[in-house]
């Protein structure tokens, strides 16, 4: 064989090798996005979940006749707004994730003053099936805490393989997913005032 055959055999291995490991990287980002937006789809399920416990635990907790009414009407409402919103995981981005986590945090926070209350009231406190429920919720957030930390982490396996060289020369027509952050101000412990 002569010698400029042999170079164009070589050369077009070189070409195949590196179009099957183009290929394969570009098959990795699909993969890893996809990953992240099953994720995410955990993360709704999971507010989901706590948003379909809240009926119960209102109707529960109207059982007490003396109970704050204010306060039921406002879990009503947030949960209402909550499930309201609803984000797609194709179109995961800054601005409607905000709108999403601040209607899921104003159901959290309705419910944390629901449940904050209803410890002034000796015999809600023992009714088991309100006990029951409660334990639930907490497990519930405990759930979506979990998955945000599952997304998150899926979120950066993704965006770095956009960023990481050799892989960022191949990212085209990709663009890095959000991470689900905590809303301002989480930093900070609540106030507990018994006054």
């Amino acid at each position: 064989m002569r010698k400029g055959t042999i170079a164009l055999i070589v050369f077009v291995v070189f070409v195949l090798i590196g179009g099957m490991w183009a290929c394969n990287e570009r098959n990795s980002f699909v993969k890893k996005r996809e990953a992240a937006k099953a994720q995410w789809q955990q993360i709704e399920s999971q507010y989901q979940r706590r948003a379909d416990l809240v009926p119960n635990i209102v109707a529960t907790v109207k059982g007490e006749a003396n109970f704050e009414k204010s306060t039921l009407e406002a879990v009503v409402a947030a949960r209402a707004k909550a499930t309201q919103i609803t984000l797609s995981a194709d179109n995961l981005d800054e601005a409607s994730m905000q709108k999403f986590k601040a209607a899921q945090a104003e159901l959290g926070s309705s419910l944390s003053r629901l449940l904050a209350v209803s410890e002034s009231y000796p015999s809600l406190k023992t009714n088991a099936g309100f006990s029951e429920l409660r334990t639930t919720l907490e497990g519930c957030e405990n759930r979506i805490s979990t998955e945000r930390m599952r997304y998150n982490e899926m979120v950066r396996n993704y965006n770095q393989a956009l960023q990481l060289f050799p892989g960022n020369m191949l990212a085209g027509g990709f663009a890095p997913m959000p991470y689900f952050e905590a809303e301002a101000g989480t930093e900070k412990a609540p106030k507990v005032d018994f006054n």
